[in-house]
């Protein structure tokens, strides 16, 4: 089974043209589990949102775009448009894919807020398990920030420094398996942190700026790592590409794994203040109407002891008259 996905990877990066940006969104595949994956989330929730239209309910267009087409998207763009049609080929397309699967992807689901629309939409025994799930110790532990910061911060050092990165070279399996999990690993981390679900983890908004500030230098670290290495990640993979018809247009691959590292490291700074900004915006958002509801509540007990007054002056009168 290796050997025939190892043939199928070669077939797939043999004969590929000179890689330029417009090859990113002409050279597109067919890639089958990237296809269902995204048909089956985009459009149970698609559904989720017409069954509230149906009944009356309003859903913000801006978490259906947010999720259907930032996140999903976002997700197809990377796997089976010109980034997944030269991964293979190139470290640095890698990387660009890389960070949108687990930077942008999570960020875009996460703010969908699907687990609300399933909450809205389900009859009443699958909203029922979707709690118990929610509720679950399982939950409570994946949702864990030091842990699930831990995973999001180990994950990539595992990936290209052992044998993992090299095994999705070679297997088609572990190289789609590799891109679910940079998905879910962004998502365990970044879903209670910037979503409005109401997931197990989440924590005060002090502590959520303090975790995405933590990711910043490790995605610096490890950009820096791989630039600075020369053994190479893939070890012969790249090196065997230039004894075929590309090596015409190939980079070294040496080069190319330092323009890699500089992706992530340039890339993972930029989109980590995209996350900074927009937790800062929903904590503005937040304070906001904690303001607003502070000041109904204000206006609610000036009003009623208004009214104690009123009807005490209302009633002195009276009794003054009656002690005559």
């Amino acid at each position: 089974m290796l050997v025939s996905s190892f043939v199928q990877s070669w077939d797939a990066v043999a004969t590929l043209p000179r890689f330029t940006l417009g090859r990113v969104v002409t050279e597109w595949s067919l890639e089958p589990i990237p296809f269902v994956i995204t048909v089956w989330v985009a459009g149970l929730y698609l559904l989720g949102v017409r069954t509230l239209h149906r009944r009356g309910d309003r859903w913000p267009l801006g978490r259906t775009v947010s999720f259907v087409g930032v996140g999903m998207g976002a997700f197809y763009f990377a796997t089976a448009s010109g980034l997944g049609a030269y991964d293979l080929t190139l470290l640095s397309v890698h990387m660009v894919q890389h960070m949108i699967l687990s930077m942008l992807v999570p960020l875009a689901l996460a703010l969908g807020a699907p687990v609300t629309l399933a909450l809205r939409t389900l009859p009443a025994r699958p909203r029922a398990w979707l709690l118990v799930v929610l509720h679950s110790r399982a939950a409570k532990v994946l949702s864990f920030p030091p842990l699930t910061l831990a995973l999001y911060v180990v994950s990539p050092w595992a990936l290209y420094f052992s044998g993992w990165y090299d095994a999705s070279l070679h297997s088609s399996y572990v190289h789609e398996m590799m891109h679910l999990h940079l998905v879910l690993v962004g998502s365990l981390f970044f879903w209670p942190l910037m979503g409005i679900d109401p997931v197990p983890g989440r924590v005060g908004y002090p502590a959520r700026m303090l975790l995405v500030v933590l990711t910043l230098p490790f995605h610096a670290f490890l950009g820096v790592a791989i630039m600075s290495q020369d053994s190479l990640i893939g070890h012969d993979w790249y090196p065997s590409l230039h004894h075929g018809p590309m090596a015409g247009w190939l980079p070294d691959p040496l080069a190319d794994q330092h323009l890699a590292g500089g992706i992530l490291w340039g890339s993972g700074d930029l989109i980590g203040l995209v996350f900074f900004g927009v937790l800062f915006a929903q904590w503005v958002r937040s304070s906001m109407k904690e303001a607003a509801r502070e000041d109904r509540r204000l206006d609610l007990l000036e009003a009623r002891a208004a009214a104690r007054a009123a009807a005490a002056g209302a009633a002195s009168p009276e009794t003054a008259g009656g002690d005559r």
